[in-house]
């Protein structure tokens, strides 16, 4: 189930709206997880959308924008957005409650490699990502 980023190499650590907002917000584990995956060679990267879920009035637009030019920030794709369509399709998620997490975990898999999701919403990524990734609870 999910567990700490630990001897990964190569790959990605996405990030869903739980844990850019954790590094928006400074968060040590989350910041130390990054730290430590960046260390072993994964890609720090994520979803446009996500910084949209993230958005409100209280954000720090500064360090947003500064963690945004930090990361990779994957451009949704017609390509990412079939594949969304067939992991709702497959799990049998649907509307917009799932539309995000299918993008999410659709464009994780457009990644090459390990890949490590850290994110609050571990059963709908698990869910839609199977043993594809490893899912870290944040």
């Amino acid at each position: 189930m999910a567990r700490a980023a630990r001897g990964i190499g190569g790959g990605v650590l996405f990030l869903d709206s739980e844990g850019l907002s954790k590094f928006v917000s400074d968060d040590i584990r989350v910041t130390r997880i990054i730290e430590r995956s960046r260390q072993r060679g994964l890609t720090i990267t994520t979803s446009p959308l996500t910084f949209i879920e993230i958005s409100h009035p209280g954000i720090d637009r500064r360090r947003l924008s500064w963690i945004r030019s930090a990361l990779d920030v994957v451009p949704v794709s017609q390509e990412i957005g079939r594949s969304a369509e067939a992991l709702l399709a497959a799990t049998g998620l649907h509307g917009h409650k799932y539309a995000i997490d299918a993008v999410v975990a659709a464009t994780a898999l457009s990644r090459p490699g390990p890949r490590v999701i850290l994110t609050s919403d571990v059963d709908d990524m698990t869910q839609l990502l199977g043993k594809d990734a490893e899912i870290v609870f944040v």
